[in-house]
């Protein structure tokens, strides 16, 4: 049996490395209308054991477990405490956002009317930061600007 060096070992894990496809994901981004791109996004890859795992609970929706509020505060805070500037300030309501989800046989984006004009763009980010094979867009009053959860404004 011929046994590898450590140079030729760590140079074979790298190539194997550069093949490691990202699992399509879940989680929830803001859309930067002057950029064309998100920022703060967050997001966790879901895996096909996941999902067989939640339809044996009955549990058809997998969601990522963090609200928009949430982390748009973390970051806020963050950023003051470090005196930097942030796109995380002001009403967190106001930016277009929106959250991926996995929901019985299909991943869905949900999102409000203000994603409608570009939703080809969207389309296109969405399947490149969250590794998307195939979602549908799901329009919500919830996600339009100025609307969250009630007691947030």
């Amino acid at each position: 049996m011929t046994q590898l060096s450590e140079q030729e070992r760590k140079s074979q894990m790298a190539e194997m490395k550069s093949f490691d496809e990202q699992m399509p994901c879940v989680g929830i981004f803001w859309y930067d209308q002057e950029e064309h791109s998100f920022f703060g996004v967050c997001k966790q890859e879901l895996t096909p054991k996941m999902v067989e795992e939640a339809a044996e609970k009955g549990l058809p929706f997998i969601n990522y477990p963090h609200l928009h509020r949430q982390v748009w505060a973390k970051e806020y805070f963050q950023a003051q405490a470090k005196r930097e500037e942030t796109k995380f300030k002001g009403d967190y309501t106001q930016i277009p956002r929106g959250r991926v989800a996995w929901n019985i046989n299909k991943f869905i984006v949900l999102v409000g009317r203000w994603a409608e004009s570009i939703q080809e763009e969207l389309t296109r980010l969405i399947e490149q930061e969250f590794s998307l094979p195939y979602f549908e867009f799901v329009y919500d009053e919830h996600w339009d600007l100025g609307h969250g959860w009630s007691g947030d404004m």
